[in-house]
Protein backbone atom coordinates (compact mmCIF):
# COMPACT_ATOMS: atom_id res chain seq x y z
CA UNK A 1 0.00 0.00 0.00
CA UNK A 2 2.91 2.28 1.11
CA UNK A 3 4.26 1.88 -3.04
CA UNK A 4 1.42 3.26 -4.08
CA UNK A 5 2.40 6.99 -3.66
CA UNK A 6 -0.46 8.28 -1.61
CA UNK A 7 0.77 12.00 -1.50
CA UNK A 8 0.01 12.22 -5.09
CA UNK A 9 -3.51 12.47 -6.71
CA UNK A 10 -2.99 9.31 -8.68
CA UNK A 11 -1.28 7.56 -6.07
CA UNK A 12 -4.59 7.97 -3.65
CA UNK A 13 -7.29 8.45 -6.03
CA UNK A 14 -6.26 5.16 -8.22
CA UNK A 15 -3.41 3.52 -6.12
CA UNK A 16 -0.85 4.54 -8.06
CA UNK A 17 -2.24 2.48 -11.27
CA UNK A 18 -0.01 -0.58 -9.57
CA UNK A 19 -2.04 -3.46 -8.17
CA UNK A 20 -2.38 -6.92 -9.90
CA UNK A 21 -5.33 -8.79 -11.05
CA UNK A 22 -6.18 -10.26 -8.11
CA UNK A 23 -7.26 -7.56 -5.25
CA UNK A 24 -8.81 -5.92 -8.50
CA UNK A 25 -11.48 -8.42 -8.59
CA UNK A 26 -11.78 -8.94 -5.44
CA UNK A 27 -12.34 -4.97 -4.85
CA UNK A 28 -14.76 -5.18 -7.67
CA UNK A 29 -17.05 -8.16 -6.01
CA UNK A 30 -16.75 -6.71 -2.72
CA UNK A 31 -17.55 -3.43 -3.07
CA UNK A 32 -20.68 -4.82 -4.91
CA UNK A 33 -21.94 -6.99 -2.34
CA UNK A 34 -22.41 -4.96 0.53
CA UNK A 35 -24.56 -5.72 3.59
CA UNK A 36 -27.82 -4.35 1.33
CA UNK A 37 -27.29 -7.29 -0.23
CA UNK A 38 -27.16 -9.65 2.69
CA UNK A 39 -30.66 -8.20 3.51
CA UNK A 40 -32.25 -7.59 1.09
CA UNK A 41 -31.42 -9.89 -1.76
CA UNK A 42 -31.47 -12.40 1.27
CA UNK A 43 -35.09 -10.80 2.00
CA UNK A 44 -36.31 -10.97 -1.63
CA UNK A 45 -35.24 -14.82 -1.87
CA UNK A 46 -37.65 -15.25 1.33
CA UNK A 47 -40.37 -13.23 0.14
CA UNK A 48 -40.49 -14.01 -3.63
CA UNK A 49 -38.17 -16.84 -4.79
CA UNK A 50 -34.88 -16.60 -6.50
CA UNK A 51 -36.33 -14.63 -9.35
CA UNK A 52 -33.81 -11.33 -7.70
CA UNK A 53 -30.79 -13.21 -8.25
CA UNK A 54 -31.24 -12.63 -12.30
CA UNK A 55 -29.23 -9.15 -11.29
CA UNK A 56 -26.52 -11.39 -9.76
CA UNK A 57 -26.18 -13.02 -13.60
CA UNK A 58 -26.84 -10.40 -15.28
CA UNK A 59 -23.96 -8.38 -13.39
CA UNK A 60 -21.45 -11.51 -14.56
CA UNK A 61 -21.72 -10.63 -18.02
CA UNK A 62 -21.57 -6.42 -17.68
CA UNK A 63 -18.44 -6.72 -15.31
CA UNK A 64 -16.67 -9.06 -18.54
CA UNK A 65 -18.15 -6.12 -21.05
CA UNK A 66 -16.61 -3.17 -18.99
CA UNK A 67 -13.11 -5.33 -18.97
CA UNK A 68 -13.23 -5.88 -22.84
CA UNK A 69 -15.45 -2.85 -24.75
CA UNK A 70 -15.54 0.14 -22.32
CA UNK A 71 -12.12 -0.02 -20.38
CA UNK A 72 -9.98 0.24 -23.55
CA UNK A 73 -11.77 3.31 -24.11
CA UNK A 74 -11.55 4.92 -21.13
CA UNK A 75 -7.85 4.07 -20.90
CA UNK A 76 -7.03 5.80 -23.86
CA UNK A 77 -8.98 8.86 -22.49
CA UNK A 78 -6.37 8.94 -19.49
CA UNK A 79 -8.96 10.12 -17.51
CA UNK A 80 -9.67 9.47 -13.42
CA UNK A 81 -13.47 10.16 -12.91
CA UNK A 82 -16.56 8.69 -15.35
CA UNK A 83 -17.61 12.44 -15.57
CA UNK A 84 -14.26 13.43 -16.75
CA UNK A 85 -14.53 11.49 -19.47
CA UNK A 86 -18.14 12.79 -20.80
CA UNK A 87 -16.38 16.24 -20.90
CA UNK A 88 -13.88 15.35 -22.71
CA UNK A 89 -16.02 13.40 -24.87
CA UNK A 90 -18.72 16.02 -25.23
CA UNK A 91 -16.64 19.11 -23.81
CA UNK A 92 -18.31 21.77 -21.91
CA UNK A 93 -18.39 21.47 -18.45
CA UNK A 94 -22.38 21.54 -17.37
CA UNK A 95 -22.85 17.72 -18.86
CA UNK A 96 -19.80 16.72 -16.39
CA UNK A 97 -21.24 18.67 -13.39
CA UNK A 98 -24.74 17.35 -14.10
CA UNK A 99 -23.52 13.33 -14.24
CA UNK A 100 -21.23 14.33 -10.84
CA UNK A 101 -24.30 15.73 -8.70
CA UNK A 102 -26.10 13.01 -10.18
CA UNK A 103 -23.95 10.44 -9.25
CA UNK A 104 -23.52 11.54 -5.49
CA UNK A 105 -26.94 11.84 -4.73
CA UNK A 106 -27.35 8.25 -6.41
CA UNK A 107 -24.81 7.06 -3.95
CA UNK A 108 -26.33 8.95 -0.75
CA UNK A 109 -30.02 7.81 -1.34
CA UNK A 110 -29.62 4.61 -2.82
CA UNK A 111 -26.04 2.93 -1.68
CA UNK A 112 -24.68 4.66 1.44
CA UNK A 113 -28.48 4.95 3.06
CA UNK A 114 -29.42 1.62 2.02
CA UNK A 115 -26.10 -0.06 3.33
CA UNK A 116 -26.17 1.84 6.76
CA UNK A 117 -29.72 0.60 7.76
CA UNK A 118 -29.06 -2.71 6.36
CA UNK A 119 -26.08 -3.38 8.32
CA UNK A 120 -28.05 -1.36 11.56
CA UNK A 121 -30.43 -3.47 11.25
CA UNK A 122 -28.61 -6.60 11.73
CA UNK A 123 -26.74 -5.40 14.33
CA UNK A 124 -29.75 -4.27 16.16
CA UNK A 125 -31.14 -7.79 15.68
CA UNK A 126 -28.17 -9.35 16.79
CA UNK A 127 -26.77 -7.19 19.50
CA UNK A 128 -29.24 -4.71 20.82
CA UNK A 129 -27.51 -2.07 20.40
CA UNK A 130 -29.22 1.74 19.68
CA UNK A 131 -29.25 2.27 16.03
CA UNK A 132 -27.54 5.24 15.70
CA UNK A 133 -24.68 4.30 18.19
CA UNK A 134 -23.71 1.35 16.07
CA UNK A 135 -23.85 3.09 12.94
CA UNK A 136 -21.70 6.27 14.03
CA UNK A 137 -19.12 4.04 15.30
CA UNK A 138 -19.30 1.71 12.04
CA UNK A 139 -19.33 4.97 10.15
CA UNK A 140 -15.75 5.89 11.90
CA UNK A 141 -13.91 3.23 11.37
CA UNK A 142 -14.57 3.16 8.04
CA UNK A 143 -13.77 6.57 7.46
CA UNK A 144 -10.36 6.56 9.31
CA UNK A 145 -9.23 3.93 6.44
CA UNK A 146 -10.69 5.48 3.60
CA UNK A 147 -9.11 8.65 4.13
CA UNK A 148 -5.76 7.17 5.99
CA UNK A 149 -5.11 5.13 2.74
CA UNK A 150 -7.15 6.19 0.10
CA UNK A 151 -7.55 3.90 -3.32
CA UNK A 152 -5.07 1.13 -1.91
CA UNK A 153 -6.37 0.35 1.37
CA UNK A 154 -9.89 0.48 0.22
CA UNK A 155 -8.85 -2.46 -2.47
CA UNK A 156 -6.41 -4.50 -0.52
CA UNK A 157 -8.97 -4.37 2.87
CA UNK A 158 -11.95 -5.63 -0.20
CA UNK A 159 -9.96 -7.82 -0.62
CA UNK A 160 -9.15 -9.32 2.64
CA UNK A 161 -13.10 -8.87 3.86
CA UNK A 162 -13.83 -10.60 0.54
CA UNK A 163 -11.95 -13.60 1.80
CA UNK A 164 -13.98 -13.41 5.26
CA UNK A 165 -17.62 -12.63 3.74
CA UNK A 166 -17.01 -16.34 1.79
CA UNK A 167 -15.93 -18.14 4.52
CA UNK A 168 -18.12 -16.87 6.95
CA UNK A 169 -21.06 -17.39 4.52
CA UNK A 170 -20.53 -20.83 3.67
CA UNK A 171 -20.29 -21.94 7.21
CA UNK A 172 -23.29 -20.78 7.48
CA UNK A 173 -24.80 -23.22 4.49
CA UNK A 174 -23.54 -25.82 5.99
CA UNK A 175 -25.33 -25.20 9.14
CA UNK A 176 -28.56 -24.40 7.08
CA UNK A 177 -28.92 -27.48 5.36
CA UNK A 178 -32.66 -28.79 5.37
CA UNK A 179 -32.07 -31.77 3.71
CA UNK A 180 -31.27 -31.42 -0.16
CA UNK A 181 -32.62 -29.06 -3.16
CA UNK A 182 -35.58 -31.24 -3.75
CA UNK A 183 -36.67 -30.70 0.48
CA UNK A 184 -35.69 -27.13 -0.07
CA UNK A 185 -38.02 -26.57 -2.95
CA UNK A 186 -41.10 -28.42 -1.21
CA UNK A 187 -40.38 -26.77 2.07
CA UNK A 188 -40.35 -23.19 0.94
CA UNK A 189 -43.86 -23.76 -1.00
CA UNK A 190 -44.93 -24.69 2.06
CA UNK A 191 -44.15 -21.64 4.40
CA UNK A 192 -47.05 -20.52 4.88
CA UNK A 193 -47.82 -18.18 8.45
CA UNK A 194 -50.01 -19.59 10.76
CA UNK A 195 -51.62 -16.10 11.11
CA UNK A 196 -52.76 -14.33 7.98
CA UNK A 197 -55.12 -11.77 6.95
CA UNK A 198 -58.79 -13.87 5.58
CA UNK A 199 -59.70 -14.34 2.03
CA UNK A 200 -56.72 -13.47 0.60
CA UNK A 201 -53.61 -15.35 -1.12
CA UNK A 202 -51.36 -13.09 1.95
CA UNK A 203 -48.18 -15.46 2.74
CA UNK A 204 -48.46 -17.87 0.00
CA UNK A 205 -45.24 -18.43 -2.05
CA UNK A 206 -45.68 -17.91 -5.35
CA UNK A 207 -46.17 -20.49 -7.72
CA UNK A 208 -43.12 -19.44 -9.65
CA UNK A 209 -40.68 -18.94 -7.16
CA UNK A 210 -38.01 -21.22 -8.36
CA UNK A 211 -38.32 -19.75 -11.90
CA UNK A 212 -36.25 -16.56 -13.11
CA UNK A 213 -38.32 -15.70 -16.41
CA UNK A 214 -41.82 -15.09 -15.11
CA UNK A 215 -44.99 -14.18 -16.90
CA UNK A 216 -44.62 -10.70 -18.70
CA UNK A 217 -47.58 -9.35 -17.68
CA UNK A 218 -48.67 -10.43 -14.24
CA UNK A 219 -45.56 -11.43 -12.55
CA UNK A 220 -43.25 -9.28 -9.97
CA UNK A 221 -40.36 -9.39 -12.56
CA UNK A 222 -41.75 -9.91 -16.18
CA UNK A 223 -39.11 -11.80 -18.55
CA UNK A 224 -38.74 -9.09 -21.16
CA UNK A 225 -37.86 -6.23 -18.36
CA UNK A 226 -35.42 -8.80 -16.89
CA UNK A 227 -33.75 -9.58 -20.49
CA UNK A 228 -33.68 -5.45 -21.81
CA UNK A 229 -34.87 -3.53 -18.59
CA UNK A 230 -32.41 -5.11 -15.80
CA UNK A 231 -29.56 -4.53 -18.46
CA UNK A 232 -29.42 -1.11 -18.98
CA UNK A 233 -29.33 0.23 -15.15
CA UNK A 234 -26.86 -2.56 -15.55
CA UNK A 235 -24.34 -1.48 -17.55
CA UNK A 236 -24.09 2.02 -15.99
CA UNK A 237 -23.22 0.34 -12.76
CA UNK A 238 -20.70 -2.42 -14.31
CA UNK A 239 -19.39 -0.18 -16.88
CA UNK A 240 -19.87 3.51 -16.13
CA UNK A 241 -20.27 3.55 -11.97
CA UNK A 242 -17.17 5.39 -10.47
CA UNK A 243 -17.37 3.03 -7.81
CA UNK A 244 -16.36 -0.10 -10.01
CA UNK A 245 -14.31 1.28 -12.86
CA UNK A 246 -11.88 3.36 -10.58
CA UNK A 247 -11.17 -0.32 -9.40
CA UNK A 248 -10.13 -1.10 -12.61
CA UNK A 249 -8.58 1.96 -13.37
CA UNK A 250 -6.09 1.01 -10.49
CA UNK A 251 -5.04 -1.82 -12.40
CA UNK A 252 -1.39 -2.22 -13.38
CA UNK A 253 -2.20 -2.80 -17.11
CA UNK A 254 -5.20 -3.67 -19.53
CA UNK A 255 -4.55 -7.17 -18.87
CA UNK A 256 -4.61 -7.38 -14.91
CA UNK A 257 -7.72 -5.27 -15.31
CA UNK A 258 -9.70 -7.77 -17.50
CA UNK A 259 -8.30 -10.39 -15.08
CA UNK A 260 -9.91 -8.96 -12.24
CA UNK A 261 -12.93 -8.29 -14.31
CA UNK A 262 -12.77 -12.08 -14.92
CA UNK A 263 -12.58 -12.83 -11.27
CA UNK A 264 -15.51 -10.58 -9.96
CA UNK A 265 -17.45 -12.46 -12.88
CA UNK A 266 -16.94 -15.66 -11.22
CA UNK A 267 -17.64 -14.58 -7.82
CA UNK A 268 -20.56 -12.93 -8.56
CA UNK A 269 -21.89 -16.89 -9.15
CA UNK A 270 -21.58 -17.00 -5.45
CA UNK A 271 -24.31 -14.81 -4.26
CA UNK A 272 -26.98 -17.32 -5.40
CA UNK A 273 -25.46 -19.79 -2.48
CA UNK A 274 -24.41 -17.32 -0.17
CA UNK A 275 -27.39 -14.93 0.55
CA UNK A 276 -30.18 -15.77 -1.64
CA UNK A 277 -30.43 -19.79 -0.36
CA UNK A 278 -29.71 -18.65 3.20
CA UNK A 279 -32.91 -15.94 2.90
CA UNK A 280 -35.29 -19.05 1.02
CA UNK A 281 -34.24 -21.44 4.10
CA UNK A 282 -34.93 -18.82 6.88
CA UNK A 283 -38.47 -18.77 5.71
CA UNK A 284 -38.55 -22.22 5.53
CA UNK A 285 -37.47 -22.78 9.17
CA UNK A 286 -38.93 -19.26 10.82
CA UNK A 287 -42.24 -18.81 8.54
CA UNK A 288 -44.22 -17.22 11.55
CA UNK A 289 -42.11 -14.46 11.78
CA UNK A 290 -39.93 -13.91 8.25
CA UNK A 291 -43.11 -14.43 6.43
CA UNK A 292 -45.58 -12.35 8.29
CA UNK A 293 -48.16 -10.95 6.55
CA UNK A 294 -50.71 -8.95 9.34
CA UNK A 295 -49.50 -5.85 9.60
CA UNK A 296 -49.70 -5.73 13.62
CA UNK A 297 -47.84 -8.89 13.30
CA UNK A 298 -45.10 -7.54 11.18
CA UNK A 299 -44.97 -4.39 13.57
CA UNK A 300 -44.30 -6.13 16.62
CA UNK A 301 -41.48 -8.75 14.90
CA UNK A 302 -39.70 -6.41 13.54
CA UNK A 303 -41.13 -2.64 13.56
CA UNK A 304 -42.41 -2.89 9.04
CA UNK A 305 -46.16 -3.07 8.93
CA UNK A 306 -45.31 -4.17 5.04
CA UNK A 307 -43.61 -7.50 6.15
CA UNK A 308 -40.13 -8.65 7.36
CA UNK A 309 -38.59 -10.60 5.07
CA UNK A 310 -35.50 -8.21 5.50
CA UNK A 311 -34.92 -10.25 8.80
CA UNK A 312 -34.42 -13.58 7.63
CA UNK A 313 -30.54 -13.59 7.19
CA UNK A 314 -30.09 -12.01 10.62
CA UNK A 315 -32.51 -14.11 11.85
CA UNK A 316 -31.31 -17.31 10.69
CA UNK A 317 -28.06 -16.29 12.16
CA UNK A 318 -29.06 -15.34 15.74
CA UNK A 319 -31.07 -18.55 15.57
CA UNK A 320 -29.24 -21.10 13.67
CA UNK A 321 -25.72 -20.59 14.94
CA UNK A 322 -23.33 -21.42 17.84
CA UNK A 323 -21.97 -18.26 19.71
CA UNK A 324 -18.80 -18.61 17.84
CA UNK A 325 -19.87 -18.60 14.67
CA UNK A 326 -22.33 -15.72 15.27
CA UNK A 327 -19.36 -13.12 15.95
CA UNK A 328 -17.90 -15.09 12.14
CA UNK A 329 -21.70 -13.49 10.77
CA UNK A 330 -21.15 -10.49 13.07
CA UNK A 331 -17.44 -9.81 10.94
CA UNK A 332 -19.08 -10.48 7.55
CA UNK A 333 -21.84 -8.69 7.82
CA UNK A 334 -19.49 -5.65 9.56
CA UNK A 335 -16.81 -6.37 6.69
CA UNK A 336 -19.60 -6.34 3.92
CA UNK A 337 -20.67 -2.64 5.27
CA UNK A 338 -17.46 -1.57 5.66
CA UNK A 339 -16.44 -2.54 2.26
CA UNK A 340 -19.14 -1.19 0.25
CA UNK A 341 -19.15 2.48 2.31
CA UNK A 342 -15.07 2.29 1.69
CA UNK A 343 -15.49 1.96 -1.96
CA UNK A 344 -18.45 4.42 -2.46
CA UNK A 345 -16.66 7.33 0.33
CA UNK A 346 -13.31 7.23 -2.06
CA UNK A 347 -15.19 7.80 -5.34
CA UNK A 348 -17.35 10.22 -4.20
CA UNK A 349 -14.56 12.19 -2.69
CA UNK A 350 -12.64 11.30 -6.03
CA UNK A 351 -16.11 12.73 -7.88
CA UNK A 352 -16.39 15.94 -5.30
CA UNK A 353 -12.74 16.62 -6.03
CA UNK A 354 -11.50 16.09 -9.74
CA UNK A 355 -15.07 16.89 -11.12
CA UNK A 356 -16.24 19.33 -9.08
CA UNK A 357 -13.88 21.00 -6.71
CA UNK A 358 -10.77 21.42 -9.75
CA UNK A 359 -13.59 22.81 -11.80
CA UNK A 360 -14.07 26.04 -9.72
CA UNK A 361 -10.20 25.57 -8.35
CA UNK A 362 -8.30 24.62 -11.33
CA UNK A 363 -5.33 26.02 -10.06
CA UNK A 364 -5.64 23.76 -7.20
CA UNK A 365 -2.09 21.88 -5.86
CA UNK A 366 -2.30 18.22 -5.46
CA UNK A 367 -1.63 19.14 -1.75
CA UNK A 368 -5.06 20.76 -1.70
CA UNK A 369 -7.48 18.21 -4.01
CA UNK A 370 -6.34 15.63 -1.32
CA UNK A 371 -7.49 17.40 2.17
CA UNK A 372 -10.61 18.23 -0.29
CA UNK A 373 -11.26 14.67 -1.08
CA UNK A 374 -10.68 13.51 2.53
CA UNK A 375 -12.61 15.97 4.30
CA UNK A 376 -15.65 15.26 1.69
CA UNK A 377 -15.46 12.02 3.49
CA UNK A 378 -16.48 13.76 7.08
CA UNK A 379 -19.15 15.64 5.02
CA UNK A 380 -20.75 12.46 3.30
CA UNK A 381 -21.01 10.54 6.89
CA UNK A 382 -22.36 13.21 7.88
CA UNK A 383 -25.24 13.64 5.33
CA UNK A 384 -25.39 9.67 5.61
CA UNK A 385 -26.10 9.17 9.50
CA UNK A 386 -28.78 12.47 9.10
CA UNK A 387 -30.45 10.15 6.12
CA UNK A 388 -30.99 7.18 8.39
CA UNK A 389 -34.34 8.31 10.00
CA UNK A 390 -35.68 8.66 6.06
CA UNK A 391 -34.29 5.53 5.22
CA UNK A 392 -36.19 3.75 8.53
CA UNK A 393 -39.44 5.44 7.43
CA UNK A 394 -39.10 5.36 3.73
CA UNK A 395 -38.13 1.55 2.85
CA UNK A 396 -40.44 -1.15 1.85
CA UNK A 397 -41.04 -4.57 2.57
CA UNK A 398 -38.16 -5.77 0.40
CA UNK A 399 -35.19 -3.56 0.46
CA UNK A 400 -33.31 -5.23 -2.67
CA UNK A 401 -35.72 -4.12 -4.71
CA UNK A 402 -36.66 -1.28 -3.41
CA UNK A 403 -32.90 -0.53 -4.63
CA UNK A 404 -33.25 -1.64 -8.18
CA UNK A 405 -36.70 0.07 -8.63
CA UNK A 406 -35.06 3.21 -8.11
CA UNK A 407 -32.06 2.62 -10.08
CA UNK A 408 -34.72 1.81 -12.71
CA UNK A 409 -35.82 5.39 -12.17
CA UNK A 410 -32.02 7.25 -12.20
CA UNK A 411 -29.46 5.13 -14.04
CA UNK A 412 -30.93 4.48 -17.48
CA UNK A 413 -30.66 8.10 -19.12
CA UNK A 414 -26.81 7.94 -17.73
CA UNK A 415 -26.31 4.66 -19.25
CA UNK A 416 -27.69 5.38 -22.48
CA UNK A 417 -25.38 8.66 -22.38
CA UNK A 418 -22.13 6.24 -22.28
CA UNK A 419 -23.32 4.31 -24.88
CA UNK A 420 -23.88 7.13 -27.14
CA UNK A 421 -20.50 8.95 -25.91
CA UNK A 422 -18.50 6.11 -26.35
CA UNK A 423 -19.99 4.35 -30.13
CA UNK A 424 -21.47 7.14 -32.08
CA UNK A 425 -19.28 9.84 -33.10
CA UNK A 426 -22.23 12.38 -34.27
CA UNK A 427 -23.77 12.68 -30.64
CA UNK A 428 -22.99 16.16 -29.19
CA UNK A 429 -23.02 17.93 -25.64
CA UNK A 430 -26.24 19.60 -26.36
CA UNK A 431 -27.77 15.99 -27.36
CA UNK A 432 -26.24 14.85 -24.60
CA UNK A 433 -27.06 17.38 -21.94
CA UNK A 434 -30.43 18.03 -22.79
CA UNK A 435 -31.07 13.64 -23.12
CA UNK A 436 -29.87 13.93 -19.33
CA UNK A 437 -32.75 16.48 -18.61
CA UNK A 438 -35.49 14.99 -19.88
CA UNK A 439 -34.78 11.33 -19.42
CA UNK A 440 -34.21 11.92 -15.96
CA UNK A 441 -37.02 14.55 -15.23
CA UNK A 442 -39.50 11.50 -16.49
CA UNK A 443 -37.38 9.49 -14.22
CA UNK A 444 -37.96 11.92 -11.18
CA UNK A 445 -41.74 11.89 -11.82
CA UNK A 446 -41.88 8.59 -11.58
CA UNK A 447 -39.82 7.88 -8.23
CA UNK A 448 -41.46 10.92 -6.49
CA UNK A 449 -45.17 8.95 -7.64
CA UNK A 450 -43.88 5.66 -5.99
CA UNK A 451 -43.20 7.23 -2.64
CA UNK A 452 -46.39 9.45 -3.07
CA UNK A 453 -48.32 6.36 -3.97
CA UNK A 454 -46.83 3.48 -2.08
CA UNK A 455 -47.54 -0.12 -3.15
CA UNK A 456 -50.56 -1.00 -1.61
CA UNK A 457 -50.39 -4.29 0.70
CA UNK A 458 -51.48 -8.03 -0.58
CA UNK A 459 -55.16 -7.79 0.97
CA UNK A 460 -55.62 -3.91 -0.21
CA UNK A 461 -57.14 -3.14 -4.24
CA UNK A 462 -54.34 -1.09 -5.73
CA UNK A 463 -56.01 2.16 -6.82
CA UNK A 464 -52.23 3.94 -7.76
CA UNK A 465 -52.66 5.79 -11.11
CA UNK A 466 -52.30 3.82 -14.53
CA UNK A 467 -48.50 4.12 -14.92
CA UNK A 468 -47.68 3.09 -11.80
CA UNK A 469 -50.51 -0.25 -12.29
CA UNK A 470 -49.64 -1.53 -15.37
CA UNK A 471 -45.69 -0.02 -15.68
CA UNK A 472 -43.38 -1.63 -14.14
CA UNK A 473 -40.29 -0.40 -13.24
CA UNK A 474 -38.34 -3.15 -15.58
CA UNK A 475 -40.47 -1.50 -18.35
CA UNK A 476 -40.28 1.61 -17.64
CA UNK A 477 -36.36 1.29 -17.35
CA UNK A 478 -37.07 0.28 -21.54
CA UNK A 479 -39.09 3.65 -21.65
CA UNK A 480 -36.58 6.16 -20.32
CA UNK A 481 -34.17 4.22 -22.28
CA UNK A 482 -35.97 4.77 -25.29
CA UNK A 483 -36.95 8.37 -24.80
CA UNK A 484 -33.21 9.73 -23.82
CA UNK A 485 -32.16 7.94 -27.09
CA UNK A 486 -34.43 9.66 -28.98
CA UNK A 487 -34.15 13.09 -27.48
CA UNK A 488 -30.27 12.40 -27.86
CA UNK A 489 -30.36 11.38 -31.63
CA UNK A 490 -32.87 14.02 -32.74
CA UNK A 491 -30.89 17.04 -30.83
CA UNK A 492 -27.46 15.90 -32.11
CA UNK A 493 -28.68 15.42 -35.69
CA UNK A 494 -30.24 18.85 -35.75
CA UNK A 495 -27.23 20.48 -33.77
CA UNK A 496 -23.31 21.30 -35.29
CA UNK A 497 -21.21 18.19 -35.48
CA UNK A 498 -18.69 17.75 -32.76
CA UNK A 499 -14.87 18.78 -32.85
CA UNK A 500 -12.75 16.71 -34.26
CA UNK A 501 -10.56 16.48 -30.58
CA UNK A 502 -13.95 15.31 -29.06
CA UNK A 503 -14.35 12.04 -30.95
CA UNK A 504 -10.62 10.66 -30.88
CA UNK A 505 -11.31 9.26 -27.46
CA UNK A 506 -13.77 6.49 -29.33
CA UNK A 507 -11.48 6.38 -32.48
CA UNK A 508 -11.95 3.60 -35.10
CA UNK A 509 -8.47 2.77 -33.93
CA UNK A 510 -9.65 2.34 -30.60
CA UNK A 511 -12.59 -0.30 -31.56
CA UNK A 512 -9.99 -2.07 -33.74
CA UNK A 513 -7.29 -2.34 -30.90
CA UNK A 514 -10.60 -3.65 -28.89
CA UNK A 515 -10.97 -6.41 -31.72
CA UNK A 516 -7.36 -6.88 -31.14
CA UNK A 517 -7.75 -7.74 -27.25
CA UNK A 518 -10.60 -10.31 -28.60
CA UNK A 519 -8.78 -11.68 -30.39
CA UNK A 520 -6.04 -12.32 -28.75
CA UNK A 521 -8.33 -13.41 -25.75
CA UNK A 522 -10.70 -16.09 -27.78
CA UNK A 523 -8.29 -16.80 -30.83
CA UNK A 524 -5.11 -19.53 -29.13
CA UNK A 525 -2.63 -18.89 -32.21
CA UNK A 526 -3.64 -15.11 -31.72
CA UNK A 527 -2.16 -14.89 -28.12
CA UNK A 528 0.51 -12.11 -27.53
CA UNK A 529 1.46 -14.65 -24.77
CA UNK A 530 3.88 -11.42 -23.10
CA UNK A 531 0.85 -9.42 -22.96
CA UNK A 532 -2.69 -11.47 -22.29
CA UNK A 533 -2.64 -14.39 -20.22
CA UNK A 534 -3.41 -17.97 -22.29
CA UNK A 535 -6.41 -18.70 -19.79
CA UNK A 536 -8.31 -15.50 -20.36
CA UNK A 537 -10.28 -16.09 -23.42
CA UNK A 538 -11.30 -19.60 -22.12
CA UNK A 539 -12.48 -18.55 -18.41
CA UNK A 540 -14.23 -15.97 -20.35
CA UNK A 541 -16.18 -18.50 -22.79
CA UNK A 542 -16.82 -20.81 -20.35
CA UNK A 543 -19.02 -17.96 -18.23
CA UNK A 544 -21.45 -17.81 -21.75
CA UNK A 545 -22.23 -21.35 -21.12
CA UNK A 546 -22.85 -21.41 -17.88
CA UNK A 547 -24.71 -18.09 -17.41
CA UNK A 548 -27.29 -19.50 -20.22
CA UNK A 549 -27.13 -23.46 -18.14
CA UNK A 550 -28.08 -21.63 -15.12
CA UNK A 551 -31.00 -19.53 -16.82
CA UNK A 552 -32.31 -22.42 -18.58
CA UNK A 553 -32.57 -24.55 -15.35
CA UNK A 554 -34.16 -22.19 -13.58
CA UNK A 555 -36.37 -20.26 -16.58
Amino acid sequence: MWRTKRSTVDGYFLAGKNITWWPVGASLFASNIGSGHFIGLAGSGAAAGIGAIAYEWNGMLMVLLLGWVFLPIYIASGVTTMPEYLQRRFGGRRTQIFIAVLSLFIYIFTKISVDIYAGALFIQLALKWNIYLAVVLLLVITALYTIAGGLAAVIYTDAAQTAVMLAGALTLMGFAEVGGWNALMEGYHNAIPSVRVPNSTCGIPRDDAFHIFRDPVTSDLPWPGVIVGMTIPSMWYWCSDQVIVQRSLAAKTLTHAKGGSLTASYLKVLPFFMIMLPGMISRILYTDEVACTDPQLCEQVCGNAVGCSDIAYGKLVMELLPSGLRGLMMAVMIAALMSSLTSIFNSSSTIFTMDLWKTFRSQASEWELMIVGRVFVLVLIVLSVLWIPIVQASQGGQLFIYIQSISNYLQPPVSVIFLCGCFWKRANEKGAFWGLVIGLTVGVIRMILDFVYPAPLCFEKDERPAVLRYIHYLYFSMLLSFITLIVVVVISLTTEEPRPEQVKLPSPSHFNQIKIYFYNDFIPWGINYGEQPFWSGYVTLLLIPVSCCSATVFR
